[in-house]
């Protein structure tokens, strides 16, 4: 299925029903009076969140969304039926903004969450309603209003609680799928994973946490080189980040100034997203000489001046990922969880 993560679409709430004019009409009773009755209010427009959604790519191809109308009153005092409300399902994690004002209306975090877009009218009165001392055949009535209509921007950004990083081939696709059940494309070529990737890693009963792969990044992303930095919004609601670095590239590149690129475009991106916790993963340690792993490593961390959490792994062949995935769990389990995801 195509990841698309942001789309433009119209609401627009049902128009009410208009109110009737009536009178009462039976025989041997020649003045029976007003009996016309309200219409229906127009039906709203509602956004859900739906767990079992992970793309707004269904919006490529239906962009507008109306609600009933409601129905016209009627004699006899009948009130027209209300119009019913349309519930549209969009994935867990969509932001909803006004395309005209680039207000943030709403943030569906929580499945079943459910956000107001689009108003339905209100319902017209009768002229039972106008009927007075003084006027007791009143011919006036009010029509329905019509609902409200919105064109809104869904923007998707995945909830997880660790981000990875690096650049194309650091084996963030290996990693992914070496501690989850997330099958993301491995290849040997660069750009193989072409959109966003989320895997559930279990490392005890009852603890877990969710992992997110992005694209690759590569120097220059931040000006549109490569696939851009357009996925790096999907790390903003992560709680860590993991900064994958090739110790021993196939190109010949230095692994130090690979890892300065990718610090130089988060920093371009986003300041708040670069101050995130961030922790250093020495990844594919089996393509280097065993006895030569401390000495390769400890130069990276010197040329890279990094003094936090530093792990060395070869996502491949699994090693070191479980002491990973142990330590990720103890870092959540005891830091804050942030505002945004309080009631995930």
């Amino acid at each position: 299925m195509k990841f698309v993560d942001e789309v433009k679409v119209s609401v627009k709430g049902g128009k009410g029903g208009d109110g009737c004019v009536s009178f009462r009409r039976e025989k041997f009773i020649p003045f029976g009076g007003p009996n016309g009755g309200d219409g229906g209010d127009g039906g709203s427009v509602y956004l859900e969140a739906d767990l079992g959604m992970n793309t707004l790519v269904d919006f490529r191809y239906k962009r507008h969304f109306t609600a009933q109308n409601g129905q016209s009153g009627m004699g006899s005092d009948c009130t027209g039926k209300s119009g019913e409300d349309l519930v549209v399902q969009v994935p867990v994690g969509t932001l909803v903004y006004n395309v005209d004002t680039d207000e943030l209306l709403g943030d569906l975090t929580a499945p079943g969450q459910r956000l107001l877009v689009a108003k339905g009218g209100f319902h017209g009165l009768g002229n039972t309603r106008f009927k007075s001392s003084t006027n007791r055949a009143p011919r006036q009535t009010t029509p329905g209003t019509f609902g409200e209509e919105r064109e809104l921007r869904l923007e998707l950004k995945l909830l997880a609680d660790v981000g990875l990083l690096g650049l194309p081939n650091a084996g963030k696709s290996t990693l992914i799928r070496s501690v989850s059940a997330a099958k993301p494309k491995v290849a040997d070529y660069p750009f193989t994973t072409l959109h966003p990737n989320l895997g559930v890693v279990r490392v005890g009963e009852l603890r877990s946490f969710v992992i997110a792969d992005i694209p690759g990044l590569i120097e220059g992303a931040a000006e549109g080189a490569g696939l851009g930095i357009q996925f790096l919004k999907h790390l903003e609601r992560t709680r860590l980040l993991l900064h994958l670095v090739d110790v021993s590239p196939l190109d010949g590149s230095d692994p130090v100034d690979s890892a300065k690129i990718i610090v130089r475009e988060l920093e371009k991106y986003s300041e708040t997203l670069a101050q995130k916790p961030r922790w250093l993963v020495l990844n594919k340690i089996d393509q280097v000489l065993e006895d030569e792993v401390e000495e390769r490593c400890a130069e990276i961390i010197k040329g890279l001046d990094w003094d936090g959490p530093v792990f060395y792994i070869s996502a491949l062949k699994g090693e070191g990922t479980q002491s990973l995935c142990y330590a990720i769990m103890d870092f959540l389990s005891s830091s804050e969880v942030p505002e945004e995801q309080e009631n995930i």
